[in-house]
């Protein structure tokens, strides 16, 4: 990846790739969850609760990874039997938790000791190969990451080892220590478990995932960005299925973790991220979302940007370039152009004229604005934190108010205009 980041952590639609397969192992039924990090432990702050950690000591490959994390295994109690281990990898993100119950089904039918999850591509550079029996059962897994690790012959296969595996817990515990490191980069593969595991007489299984896309690896930005696409697309699907219109999913941006109530339209060039909510019934037009809730009906843009903690409520407007952050809108009120808000209330049905801007900071510290309802501010209207708008109060068109304006009053804070006869006269013979 060519970064300071793991490469796990590398965003994925608006969560970290490692998340990805971590939630589809819980949504699939897995009783426990153990991620396995470096002694940095850089990982375990991003893990959600319930999630266990172990540590690789060093960096010896994914046998070692393994290896780890069956220090932190436990047999389960299922009438004296130990349910199977499943390994996924941290750079398939896309793994489904479908795929997943599909795996752990097939290895218990087969009464395997392994049974891997393959696939077949079209394009498998990059990929260890997965090497048949004459009985159709795997004998072993040829990995390709160097030159030398695999012969022109097992090059030639397409089906390949998805780094998703089913191990029988016991089988497992067994073979690991035996792993060696006699490849070309040095490490423990847990592919070589398998050969272990056949060359005991053991049975090894493979059980092929038909849709390739769902164990695409990332090595690379390369291929980050083309699972980031497939990711995108399902996230459309799945709020397109559930009523909402994505007039252009080709140039709309929707994290994983956003909520879209039925029959709201988001229109193109529209980016919505992080928890974001939004309601039933909404419009939003190429605008920037981030963190906020959006009740029922609400409108946003064009061209407008949502800020973490900004809450529109029902019916309300945000309009053309208007930025919102951290401030709670009421019902029904509208900001329809050019202006910013933040640190705010705004109350209900207020309506809030061109250019009205919160000054939220004063160099040190942020204030907040409290506007009434029914409030109606003139167009270049300059609150100046913190300061109080009653209910049903004006402010006058260019004004910079800097104390609380009464209910019902006109707020006013500017210079008398002066005109100077001649000035335009005065400035060329001037010049």
């Amino acid at each position: 990846m060519h970064s300071r980041t793991p490469k796990v952590l590398h965003e994925l639609c608006g969560i970290p790739m490692l998340l990805w397969p971590v939630r589809a192992a819980r949504e699939a039924g897995a009783e426990r969850v153990i991620v396995v990090d470096s002694p940095a432990r850089e990982l375990e702050p991003l893990l959600p609760d319930g999630v266990e950690l172990a540590v690789q000591p060093t960096p010896n490959g994914t046998g070692g990874a393994v290896r780890a994390a069956m220090g932190a295994v436990d047999a389960a109690s299922n009438g004296g039997r130990e349910g199977a281990v499943v390994v996924l990898s941290g750079d398939v993100p896309l793994v489904s938790p479908t795929a997943i119950a599909e795996l752990v089904d097939a290895h218990a039918a087969s009464s395997a000791a392994a049974t891997m999850a393959s696939t077949v591509l079209e394009d498998p550079s990059g990929y260890g190969r997965v090497v048949r029996s004459a009985d159709g059962s795997v004998e072993r897994v040829v990995e390709t990451k160097r030159p030398g690790d695999a012969s022109e012959v097992e090059l030639q296969i397409h089906e390949v080892n998805t780094g998703i595996f089913a191990f029988s817990a016991q089988a497992l515990r067994e073979t690991l220590p035996r792993l060696t490191a006699d490849n070309a980069q040095g490490e423990l593969y847990l592919p070589q478990v398998l050969t272990l595991l056949r060359e005991a007489g053991e049975r090894v299984e493979a059980s092929v995932v038909q849709d390739e896309r769902l164990v695409l690896g990332v090595n690379d930005r390369v291929a980050l960005a083309r699972v980031r696409k497939l990711a995108q697309a399902a996230i459309h699907e799945r709020h397109m299925l559930a009523g909402v219109t994505v007039v252009d999913p080709d140039n709309t941006v929707i994290d994983v973790d956003v909520q879209i109530g039925q029959d709201t339209v988001i229109e193109p060039f529209t980016t919505i991220r992080g928890a974001t909510r939004i309601g039933r019934e909404c419009t939003i037009r190429h605008s920037y979302v981030v963190d906020c809730v959006l009740e029922d009906g609400v409108n946003v843009g064009p061209f407008g940007y949502l800020r973490p903690g900004a809450v529109l409520r029902r019916g309300s407007k945000a309009g053309t370039f208007v930025e919102i952050k951290n401030s709670d809108i009421g019902e029904g009120a509208k900001i329809p152009h050019l202006s910013y808000i933040g640190d705010a209330t705004v109350g209900e049905r207020s309506n809030l004229g061109a250019a009205t801007i919160t000054a939220n900071y004063d160099g040190h510290a942020k204030h907040r604005t409290s506007i009434g309802a029914e409030v109606r501010t003139g167009v270049d209207t300059t609150l100046v934190a913190p300061v109080d708008v009653a209910d049903g109060a004006y402010t006058g068109a260019g004004s910079v108010i800097t104390e609380d304006v009464p209910p019902g009053a006109l707020g006013i804070a500017r210079e008398r205009q002066r005109n100077v006869e001649g000035y335009a006269e005065r400035r060329r013979e001037g010049s």
